[in-house]
């Protein structure tokens, strides 16, 4: 193992780390960061648990070394917030009650926030493609699906009213 002190962008804050540049994301946000939003789930990329955004895309922070992020500005759960108000989706889960357990929420928000940037007037099938490889054990599907499609009104019209 090769240690060395990484830049890394998070949250709109700079952070230097001194770890393996190999080392997984999520170790680094979660063990050195405090950061919980991102989980370790399955720890293969397959889950959704550990998702953050990087370029305005939803990744699997279990698969992506430091030295990658590093050169790229990454937001977790936590980043989402803009202060005290809570950006959109969040705001959209909470008011679906779209949890049970919760674990599978970290990557289904940022899946829908992903897709928010992309296509906020994404279609019913595009919000099902965004989360199909976001695993939810507790079957909260219908709810999470509620939320996804509320978050996508409320991307609309903010979308609405930037326009000229």
């Amino acid at each position: 193992m090769v240690m060395a002190a990484v830049e890394i962008q998070v949250n709109g804050a700079q952070h230097t780390v001194n770890a393996d540049p190999t080392t997984p994301l999520l170790y680094i946000l979660r063990n050195d960061l405090a950061l919980n939003g991102p989980k370790y789930g399955c720890g293969l990329g397959e889950c959704g648990a550990c998702a953050v955004l990087m370029d305005g895309r939803a990744v699997r922070s279990c698969r992506v070394p430091l030295q990658t992020a590093a050169k790229r500005p990454v937001i977790t759960l936590e980043g989402l917030a803009n202060g005290g108000t809570l950006h959109f989706v969040q705001r959209a889960f909470i008011e679906e009650a779209a949890a049970q357990c919760g674990y599978c929420l970290n990557g289904m928000i940022i899946a829908i926030a992903a897709l928010a940037m992309q296509n906020p007037g994404a279609s019913e099938a595009e919000i099902r493609e965004a989360l199909r490889h976001n695993l939810c054990r507790c079957g909260t599907h219908i709810e999470i699906l509620a939320a996804a499609r509320r978050a996508l009104g409320y991307a609309q019209s903010l979308t609405e009213e930037v326009k000229p």
